[in-house]
Formats: structure tokens, sequence, C-alpha cells
């Protein structure tokens, strides 16, 4: 009984280790994260350094862009989307290669925004002139059809 009790005191020591450990790294990562909260899931967490998505834009900020009138590209991504992890890091390239600002907004965190802008899947990318949506470009889509999207609809 006594070993029963110190292994189960060990286990529970180990699993109180690993929380602590998580918990110092992810506040690590959350200093001077572009969400302005803290309150974050864990998967936006572990997307905070990664180099393809570092144009995050709150959907404030977005709006506003979009009611300037300026063209706009919104990116309506999730972190937990499996389609999302594959595509944007091969769309990226292209965009910074273009000269094209991919503005990110995460919808797993701002969903209402999402639901706002018609989204019914991720990720799904919207071109926005005068105020007005003109093309989308929805789900994982081939390199040439990327290409096509930013140099007939964004760069026209």
């Amino acid at each position: 009984m006594k070993k029963l009790a110190i292994v189960g005191a060990v286990i529970v020591l180990l699993f109180a280790a690993i929380i602590a450990l998580t918990n110092m790294k992810n506040s690590e990562k959350l200093k001077d994260n572009p969400y302005g909260t803290n309150d974050l899931n864990q998967s936006t967490i572990d997307l905070l350094k990664d180099e393809n998505y570092q144009n995050i834009i709150l959907p404030d900020a977005l709006a506003e862009k979009i009611e300037s009138g300026e063209g706009v590209v919104g990116y309506f991504f999730s972190p937990e989307c499996m389609h999302c992890k594959s595509y944007t890091p091969k769309m990226m390239p292209i965009a910074d290669e273009l000269g094209i600002q991919v503005n990110q907004l995460n919808v797993l965190e701002f969903g209402d925004t999402g639901d706002a802008y018609g989204i019914t899947a991720t990720p799904t990318m919207i071109y926005f002139e005068n105020g007005e949506e003109v093309a989308r470009l929805e789900g994982a889509a081939p390199e040439e059809t990327t290409r096509q999207f930013f140099n007939d609809v964004v760069l026209k």
C-alpha cells in the first residue's frame, strides 16, 4: 500500500511539472502577441511564432481596412484546420513573392467575424475592393489556382 502511494505521488508530481513547464512555455510565447489577449486556444498559441502566420489582423482592423475602400485580401483560417495547415505554407510564399499583403483572421478565436463574412469553410480567402467582396477562394487550392487568384483578381 505504501509503494502504491509513493508511485501515485510521483505520477502527480510529474503531471504538475508538465503543466508548469507548459504554462511557462506558453507565457513566453504569449508576450507581445497580436491578439491583444492571453486567453487563446492552445492551437493558436502554437502558431504565434510560425513564420506563415505573422500577418494576423483583428476583426475591427479588418473591417476598418475594408470600409476604407482600399483593396484588401482577407484570409480566414483556423489553427485546428488541417487544410489551413497545409495550404498556408504554400500560399504565403506566393503572396510574398507577388508583394501582396494577406490579412490573416483566426476564426477559431473570432468565430462571429467569420460568420459576418459568410465563412462556411476554412481556409477562405476573400478580396475586397471599394468596401465590397470582389472574389473568394475557398479550400486548399492548388498553387496554380492561388497564383491565378492573386494575378487575375488582386493584381489586375
